[in-house]
């Protein structure tokens, strides 16, 4: 999908400038006010990348990753490994969670070995990869349901491990089941809205001085948060109509799916990756820019 300009935005509003670039700052995203909203250990790369282009970077966590109020479930997925023929990621911080508590039960890498891996992307294969693991799938799409595509002539009879947040999509487990496969799905980590980010996140959208012009966002959650965090009021004051190009407020989105939330919350989406990944959503940006 092309980038899109805000209704009613002159031409370049998406090229906000300040006095670095009419100093002469060569790089591309110079003068260009950026919020990262991922949770705070994971804001790095994102941010990083964008720096290295010229962005400035104001870090707000829209989201807060934390342990399942019980570990049980995953506890005894994790013991009867054997009893599996997939093993399923859909995000980094599933990798993440799953090996931090294998580590704590003395499970090891070769207990995976006979385990078919699956990751959504290539961030979280890396993840796994990282740690010894063969991922045996990853689609070419990294949403659900192109997961699901993937899996479609694997799963019949087999039994399949999900290890996900506590809130996520039932695309991959109804679908699986759907085709015969026995799927159990078990809460690896939480993620909770971040309170303390609220007065931060208002102070930014309220403040011309330092609002962003491109807010990013790289999950439904996200979004979710972002509102719950700054309320629409709020965000709509920030985005109200205005012939200064410095003052657009843009929306970024990884992916279609989280496109489909921001619109399922009212909020328009300015911009969107066509790669559904942070490289992806960076050269999205580029586009808008350069465009």
């Amino acid at each position: 999908m092309k980038p899109q300009q805000r209704r009613g935005a002159k031409a370049g509003a998406g090229r906000p400038r300040d006095s670095r670039q009419n100093a002469g700052a060569t790089k591309p995203l110079s003068g260009l006010r950026v919020l990262v909203g991922r949770a705070r250990r994971q804001a790095g790369t994102l941010s990083s990348k964008l720096r290295a282009l010229g962005a400035q970077v104001l870090e707000i966590p829209f989201i807060e990753i934390k342990e399942p109020r019980s570990y049980r479930p995953l506890d005894t997925a994790l013991r009867n490994l054997q009893n599996y023929g997939w093993l399923i990621f859909t995000s980094v911080n599933g990798v993440e969670a799953v090996w931090a508590r294998m580590q704590r039960l003395g499970i090891t890498r070769k207990q995976l070995t006979k385990l078919r891996v699956a990751a959504i992307g290539p961030a979280t294969r890396k993840a796994l990869e990282e740690r010894g693991l063969k991922v045996a799938v990853v689609p070419k799409e990294y949403v659900a349901e192109s997961v699901v595509k993937s899996l479609r002539t694997r799963v019949k009879g087999k039994r399949v491990l999900l290890a996900r947040a506590k809130v996520a999509r039932d695309v991959i487990p109804r679908e699986l089941r759907k085709l015969g496969a026995r799927v159990d799905v078990v809460e690896a980590y939480e993620t909770i809205v971040p309170m303390t980010s609220r007065s931060r996140l208002r102070s930014a959208l309220s403040d011309p001085r330092r609002r962003p012009h491109v807010v990013t966002f790289t999950s439904s959650s996200t979004v979710r948060n972002f509102v719950a965090l700054c309320g629409k009021n709020v965000w709509r004051q920030a985005t109200r109509p205005s012939t200064r190009a410095q003052d657009y407020l843009l929306f970024a989105s990884i992916g279609p799916v989280t496109s489909t939330t921001l619109r399922e919350l009212g909020l328009p989406v300015h911009i969107e990756a066509r790669e559904y990944t942070i490289p992806g959503l960076i050269r999205a940006i580029l586009a808008l820019r350069r465009g």
